[in-house]
């Protein structure tokens, strides 16, 4: 029953997080400075009275949230007819718009780009938490020596660097070793198999590494912190008295129990490795929906914005929504919280 309540409240804490966000995805893109229809038509020879129909055609000419001239003769419903009813009625339905770009809908452009980033992000998470979980072990079982000032340099340092930076100048280091852009050789296709696929992971190397280095920091410094707390139980040292080895006490007592605290920062720092792949992706031209938002944003293309920072905020959210129920189920005073 306590396990019910607690899964229920988080649920419905998500459920609130995720209408504040689809408001907050709304407005946002529409408080940008430009106008969407001269982004999109940048011909000299189009008339304003076409202008005027693209607006009507892309539901610009409506207002905003509230259409108070209708209000104020009275007609309640028609005051609502505005951009956000619209845009809410078209979510309701599954259907996140056409952009204003390419004239296609934004589920399609999405679900050609979603898995990209997906390989992305899963390689350059998976790279950091392997490494920040192995060196901080290293750095606290090693405290006080060399190693473990480097690692700690290492760490904080690299917390320092700027995601493009680091990727410009891996981007440099790596010409002529390895491709420096897009995510496949022009002219080779899925159906060449594994051909293909390799070279799609030459392609991935470069963008993984950045992301990696980033973000294997955090890892390190509260795996750091979570393995020294746990040595200095009064458990382990029975367990050294004992004579087990340090192998075996770092993994079966100290890495077990450090464990906690690295699911949840793995799923907050998912929000930042999805921002950080925006600027990857910018960086090494890989066609994900990081570089789509990036393009979405230079042409004002309300849709896509819209649809790829929802994607967004629905997957950290979660992200998130899972790290809380492994964390009641791997610590159960959690639920009594």
């Amino acid at each position: 029953m306590q396990q019910s309540n607690y899964l229920i409240r988080k649920v419905l804490f998500g459920l609130v997080t995720l209408a504040v966000v689809v408001g907050f995805n709304f407005a946002l893109f529409r408080i940008l400075p430009g106008d969407p229809v001269k982004a999109i038509a940048r011909s000299p020879r189009l008339t304003q009275e076409m202008r005027e129909k693209l607006r009507v055609e892309f539901g610009l000419d409506k207002p905003v949230f509230l259409d108070l001239e209708r209000l104020k003769t009275g007609d309640v419903i028609g005051a609502f007819d505005t951009q956000f009813t619209a845009y809410i009625n078209a979510l309701l339905h599954g259907n996140l718009g056409i952009s204003f770009r390419s004239r296609r809908a934004v589920s399609e452009i999405l679900a050609e780009r979603v898995w990209r980033t997906v390989v992305l992000v899963a390689a350059g998470e998976t790279l950091s938490l392997v490494l920040g979980i192995t060196l901080g072990l290293v750095a606290a079982w090693r405290r006080g020596t060399r190693a473990d000032m480097g690692i700690l340099l290492y760490a904080l340092f690299s917390w320092g660097l700027p995601t493009f930076f680091l990727g410009i100048i891996l981007l440099i280091l790596a010409q002529g070793l390895l491709p420096v852009g897009g995510m496949v050789t022009p002219g080779l296709k899925p159906e060449d198999g594994w051909v293909y696929w390799t070279d799609v992971g030459k392609h991935l190397i470069l963008p993984t590494l950045t992301m990696a280095i980033i973000y294997t920091s955090s890892y390190i410094l509260i795996m750091r912190s979570s393995v020294m707390g746990v040595l200095s139980e009064d458990y382990i040292l029975t367990a050294k008295a004992k004579g087990m080895s340090t192998f075996r006490i770092l993994r079966s007592e100290a890495l077990k129990n450090a464990m906690l605290p690295m699911v949840t920062i793995a799923a907050l720092n998912l929000a930042y490795t999805v921002g950080g792949a925006i600027q990857v992706e910018t960086v090494f031209s890989w066609p994900g929906v990081g570089r789509l938002m990036y393009e979405a944003v230079m042409t004002r293309d309300y849709p896509v914005l819209q649809g790829t920072f929802l994607l967004l905020a629905v997957a950290v959210i979660v992200a998130n929504l899972t790290a809380d129920i492994l964390y009641s189920v791997l610590d159960p005073r959690v639920k009594a919280g």
